[in-house]
C-alpha cells in the first residue's frame, strides 16, 4: 500500500511532466496566434489601448487619413505597449507625432534597424517613446515604451492613398483589424519581420474595451449621389451637395471588427479623370488618370476554362465560406456549354472536383456545388501547395484559362505566393476574390496584380450576387488591351508603371510620372477596345494644379510597390537599397524605413517594465478555430479541462494494474 501512496504522490509529478513536455513542445511550435488571457500579467494594464480615431478627407481622388491611438497605463507598473493593426494597402504613410502632456514630438523616419536601435536606447533610458514599423504593406506594428502608470500617450500616424473609381464609383476603405494568420514558420527560427503573427486575440465571448470612432468629410468638387457605407450604420450630413460628413453612429460600439467601406458617386457619371500636376523646387510630378472607352460588346467570344481554387480552412467556417457558395452559384450559370471548368479545394491539402477539366454542362456545375456543399471549414490554409496543383492541372490547348482563387487571406506567405503566380504567367489569368469581413487586402490584390487579373473583395453575403455578376462582365471582354502610354512635347522620367497590362475594369488607367522644365507637352493613351483601336489625349497645359506632398508621397509609393514586386522575385542589395532611399527621401514608411519619436526627458527610473501585446478582436464573422492552436502564444496557460481528463485517464491506466499487482502480492489473511 506504501508503494501505490509513493506513486500517487508522484501522480502531480507525473502531470506536471507532462505539461512541461507540453511546454518544451509549444517552444517547438510554429508562429500561430493565440487568445488572449485576463491578467496574466499581475499589476500591469494589460489592455492599455483606450481608443482610436480616424479622421479622413476625401479631396477628389486624393484622401488624407490621420489616425489617433490612446494609450493608458490604469496599472501600477511602467509598460510597453506592442499593437498590430491592418492599413490600407495603398496607403503612403508619411507621418507620426507622439504626444504626452503638452509635449508633441514628431517622428523621424529612419532606416529600420536604426530606428529599432533608437527606441531600444530610448526604453533602456527611461524616457517615453514610440516606434511604427512596416510589417507588411497592410499590417502595421506601434511600439509605445515607458508609458508610467497615470499616463496618456498618443500617438497619431498620417497618410495618404489615392481614389479610383470603378464603373463609376468611389470607395474608400478603412481596414479594422488584421486577422489570425496561418504560418508554418517554427517560431524559434522566425525572423523579427515575422513574430507579428504570434498575436493575442480576444476571446469570443469578450467585448472589445477599445472605443472607435471614425469621421469622413468628403469634398468631391462635383454633387455626391448614393453616398452609404453598408459596413457600419452612420450619419451622414450635407453641408451642400458636394460636401458631406460622415460619422459613426454610437451604437456601434464593435466597430473595430470589420473593415469600414464608403461608398458614393458623382452626379452626371462624372470620373474625376484628367491631369493633375505638382510643381516643387527640385522636383515636378504629374498624376494622369486616363479615361478607358466602353466595354466592347462580347459578340462571339471563343470559349474559356474556368478553374475556381477555393479555401475551405478553419477560417472560411460560416460567412465566408456560405458566402463562396452563394458565388458561385451567381457565377456558375455565366458559363456556356461550350466552357469548361474544374474546382479545387484546398484546406491542409488539396483536392478537384476533377482531374482534368469538364464542360460547363449543368449536371457538371451542380456536382461542383454539391462538393462544396460538404465543406464546412476545418484545417489549415496551404495555399502554396494549393496553388501548385492548380497550375499543374492539364488544360486543352488554345483554350484561355481564367484561374480564380477564393480565399479569405489569412496566411504569411504573401510574397511566395505571388512569386509563384508570377512564374506560371503562361498558364492563364489569375483572379482574386477575398471574402471576409476583413480580408487580406495585400494578398488578394498582390495575386491579382502577379496573375494580370483583377481583384475583387466581398465583405457582405448581400454583395456576392453584384461581385459575380462584375466578375463575369470582366473577364467576358477586357476593356482594352495593348495598352502603352505615348508621352509627347514632355520631358518626362520615373514613369510608373512601367508598362501597363490589359485594362479589365471600367476605371481610369493610373500614370504617375515626374517631369523637367516647362509644362507643356501631351500624354496619350492607345489601345484595343474588341478589335478597334482606342486613343485619349491629356495636355499637361490644361492640367489642374495641386499644392502639398501628396503626389510625390503617391508616386514614391507606387515605384515601392514595383520594386517590392521585384524584390519579391528576386532580392538584390541594389533593390533593398533603393527602397531605403525611396522611404528615407520621401519620408515614408516602408519595410526598409521606420518612424521613430523620442521624448528626451527620463520618466522612468526603476527597472520594471511589462510589455503587453494589445490583444484584438477577431474580425465579424470568423470563428475561434481560426485561431487555432493557443500552444503557439507566449503566455503561461494552464491546461484545457480535456487536457487535464485525457492526462487523469493515462495515469490510472498505469496505476490501476500497479494497484492490482500491489493487491495480489498481498499476503493472505
Amino acid at each position: 500500500m506504501k508503494r501505490f501512496a509513493l506513486l500517487l504522490l508522484f501522480l502531480p509529478a507525473v502531470l506536471f511532466a507532462q505539461n512541461d513536455d507540453s511546454a518544451d513542445s509549444t517552444r517547438d511550435k510554429n508562429l500561430s496566434p493565440y487568445f488572449w488571457v485576463r491578467n496574466a500579467s499581475p499589476g500591469a494594464d494589460t489592455l492599455p489601448l483606450k481608443s482610436t480615431h480616424v479622421e479622413a478627407t476625401l479631396a477628389g481622388v486624393i484622401a488624407d487619413v490621420s489616425v489617433t491611438q490612446v494609450y493608458t497605463n490604469t496599472g501600477t507598473t511602467p509598460i510597453e505597449a506592442i499593437y498590430v493593426f491592418p492599413g490600407s494597402t495603398r496607403a503612403a504613410v508619411h507621418g507620426l507625432t507622439l504626444t504626452i502632456g503638452e509635449r508633441r514630438i514628431e517622428a523621424r523616419v529612419q532606416e529600420r534597424q536604426q530606428a529599432r536601435r533608437t527606441y531600444e536606447a530610448a526604453k533602456s533610458a527611461g524616457k517615453t517613446t514610440s516606434l511604427l514599423e512596416q510589417q507588411r504593406p497592410n499590417v502595421f506594428q506601434m511600439n509605445v515604451a515607458n508609458i508610467l502608470p497615470g499616463d496618456e500617450v498618443r500617438v497619431e500616424l498620417r497618410y495618404t492613398e489615392l481614389l479610383v473609381p470603378t464603373d463609376g464609383v468611389y470607395e474608400f476603405v478603412y481596414p479594422g483589424v488584421v486577422g489570425p494568420r496561418y504560418s508554418k514558420t517554427a517560431a524559434a527560427n522566425a525572423s523579427t519581420d515575422d513574430t507579428w503573427v504570434q498575436n493575442p486575440y480576444l476571446p469570443t465571448q469578450t467585448n472589445d474595451p477599445t472605443a472607435f470612432t471614425l469621421t469622413v468629410n468628403c469634398l468631391t468638387g462635383v454633387p455626391l449621389r448614393e453616398a452609404a457605407c453598408y459596413t457600419h450604420r452612420t450619419s451622414i450630413v450635407y453641408a451642400d451637395p458636394s460636401r458631406a460628413r460622415i460619422t459613426l453612429d454610437p451604437s456601434e460600439t464593435t466597430g473595430a471588427n470589420r473593415d469600414f467601406i464608403l461608398r458614393y458617386r458623382l452626379t452626371g457619371e462624372a470620373l474625376q479623370a484628367g491631369l493633375l500636376v505638382s510643381e516643387g523646387a527640385n522636383e515636378n510630378f504629374f498624376l494622369a488618370m486616363i479615361q478607358p472607352p466602353a466595354r466592347p460588346v462580347a459578340a462571339t467570344l471563343p470559349p474559356r476554362d474556368y478553374l475556381f481554387v477555393v479555401d475551405v480552412s478553419g477560417s472560411m467556417r460560416g460567412f465566408p465560406l456560405q458566402t463562396t457558395r452563394t458565388l458561385l452559384r451567381q457565377l456558375f450559370p455565366g458559363l456556356r456549354p461550350q466552357d469548361t471548368f474544374n474546382v479545387l479545394l484546398f484546406s491542409g491539402d488539396s483536392r478537384t472536383l476533377s482531374p482534368r477539366s469538364l464542360p460547363a454542362t449543368p449536371a457538371n456545375l451542380e456536382a461542383a456545388l454539391n462538393l462544396l456543399s460538404g465543406q464546412d471549414g476545418a484545417g489549415g490554409t496551404e495555399l502554396l501547395p494549393a496553388l501548385q496543383a492548380a497550375f499543374a492541372l492539364p488544360r486543352q490547348e488554345n483554350l484561355s484559362r481564367i484561374i480564380t482563387v477564393i480565399t479569405d487571406g489569412y496566411v504569411d506567405v504573401e510574397a511566395k505566393a505571388f512569386d509563384l503566380v508570377r512564374s506560371h504567367a503562361d498558364k492563364g489569368n489569375v483572379f482574386a476574390f477575398g471574402i471576409g469581413s476583413s480580408v487580406n487586402r495585400h494578398l488578394i490584390e498582390g495575386i491579382a496584380r502577379a496573375g494580370q487579373g483583377e481583384p475583387f473583395i466581398v465583405t457582405d453575403p448581400g454583395e456576392a450576387e453584384t461581385v459575380a455578376k462584375a466578375f463575369h462582365n470582366y473577364i467576358a471582354a477586357p476593356v482594352l488591351t495593348a495598352a502603352k502610354l505615348e508621352i509627347t512635347g514632355l520631358d518626362a522620367y520615373d514613369i510608373e508603371p512601367r508598362s501597363l497590362p490589359d485594362v479589365f475594369a471600367q476605371r481610369p488607367v493610373i500614370v504617375l510620372g515626374k517631369w523637367r522644365g516647362p509644362r507643356t507637352g501631351q500624354l496619350t493613351l492607345r489601345g484595343l477596345t474588341g478589335a478597334a483601336p482606342f486613343a485619349a489625349t491629356l495636355d499637361l497645359a490644361k492640367a489642374q494644379s495641386i499644392s502639398g506632398g501628396g503626389l510625390s508621397h503617391l508616386w514614391a509609393r507606387h515605384r515601392i510597390s514595383q520594386l517590392m514586386d521585384d524584390i519579391s522575385r528576386e532580392s538584390t542589395p541594389e533593390r533593398i537599397a533603393e527602397v531605403t532611399t525611396l522611404g528615407l527621401s520621401y519620408n515614408l514608411l516602408t519595410r526598409y524605413t521606420s518612424f521613430v519619436a523620442v521624448d528626451e526627458i527620463v520618466r522612468r527610473t526603476g527597472a520594471n517594465l511589462t510589455t503587453v501585446n494589445q490583444p484584438v478582436p477577431l474580425p465579424q464573422g470568423v470563428a475561434a478555430s481560426a485561431v487555432g492552436n493557443s500552444g503557439g502564444g507566449n503566455i503561461p496557460t494552464s491546461p484545457e479541462p480535456g487536457t487535464f481528463a485525457l492526462m487523469i485517464t493515462a495515469a490510472l491506466i498505469i496505476l490501476i494494474p500497479v494497484y492490482r499487482r500491489h493487491r495480489s502480492q498481498r499476503p493472505q489473511a
